[in-house]
């Protein structure tokens, strides 16, 4: 997309209805068109400023419409309308979620039927600017021409391979290698390709957290029981070696949001909770009814109790398995 600049015509009239001779108002205006802010214009008096004020501060400026300012503008004239106002309130980009918080309470007390927050570069693309956007170069992180490297031997369903991958200087992953045992030439060089764009990725800066959160539960064949006790099961190579690469370079708050482990209280509570005798049942047709894709892994999932537990991948919705 392009981009438009809309500049404020009225400025010149505001300063000739506030007392101003047209030298002051060309100075002014020259002055605004050259920096953007009217802040520091010469000639402006300081009790003059509030007039001028936008919605964001002006590029070097410090001034604006304050969140309080839109809320209690808005709600003065609800009582006359009998639908919701249709009004963005613009909130900086150091708002906090206390804030937002207490900004929707505010509007609320105050009877605004309708109420939408925007908070300053919440978005990788927004409406309004007030200065042209620079953006910085991506640069590719060089990994050194001796460098360390591990290599991981895995089996999935009896389909032996290898896992290469190096490190840039201070212990991150900077590149992987993959490598199948008997294996054709269009699945090696699918596999060599993959593991290109993931380590040009990789250099890039693209986290690690990212490219495994996409990568996961992939579903094709080879695919089946592992040699590794951390990831028992894989849906496929792909799936494989990103939980590996998972369990080898993220933390444990990455793991658990991504759902390869389970919290330590869950964990907890699950070893110290009685155990009931076993029940046998069988089970009827309908009590095997599907419920809603896995989100971890897009498997059948059904029904446990109150939750939904995948037949894939065993998250469960609830914990209640």
């Amino acid at each position: 997309g392009g981009w438009m600049k809309i500049v404020n015509n009225t400025v010149p009239l505001a300063l000739k209805k506030l007392g101003y001779s047209e030298k002051e108002i060309n100075d002014i205006v020259k002055h605004l068109e050259e920096t953007q802010n009217i802040e520091t214009a010469p000639h402006l008096k300081e009790e003059h400023l509030p007039i001028f004020d936008t919605s964001v501060p002006a590029p070097g400026g410090k001034r604006s419409i304050s969140l309080d300012g839109h809320i209690k503008m808005v709600a003065a004239v609800q009582p006359f309308l009998s639908g919701a106002i249709s009004k963005t309130f613009n909130m900086p980009n150091s708002a906090k979620i206390e804030d937002v918080y207490n900004a929707f309470l505010q509007a609320w007390k105050l009877g605004i039927k309708c109420f939408a927050i925007y908070r300053d570069g919440s978005k990788a693309t927004q409406a309004l600017y007030t200065q042209k956007r620079s953006f910085k170069k991506l640069e590719k992180r060089k990994l050194p021409l001796t460098r360390v490297s591990e290599t991981h031997k895995f089996s999935i369903g009896g389909h032996e391979g290898y896992l290469t991958y190096s490190f840039f200087d201070d212990g991150s992953l900077g590149e992987i290698f993959i490598k199948m045992s008997k294996q054709g030439s269009t699945l090696a060089g699918l596999l060599d390709s993959f593991a290109i764009a993931v380590s040009v990725a990789l250099q890039y800066g693209v986290p690690l957290k990212e490219l495994v959160e996409k990568f996961i539960y992939n579903r094709f064949e080879p695919s089946g029981i592992t040699n590794n006790s951390q990831i028992p099961i894989a849906t496929s190579i792909v799936d494989y070696i990103f939980k590996y690469l998972a369990f080898r370079f993220l933390s444990d708050e990455d793991l658990i949001e991504l759902g390869l482990k389970k919290p330590e209280a869950e964990l907890q509570a699950k070893i110290t909770q009685p155990q009931l005798p076993l029940e046998i049942k069988v089970n009827s047709k309908n009590d095997q009814l599907s419920g809603p894709p896995c989100k971890f892994c897009g498997g059948m999932t059904t029904r446990t109790g109150s939750c939904y537990t995948c037949l894939e991948c065993g998250e469960s919705t609830g914990g209640c398995s």
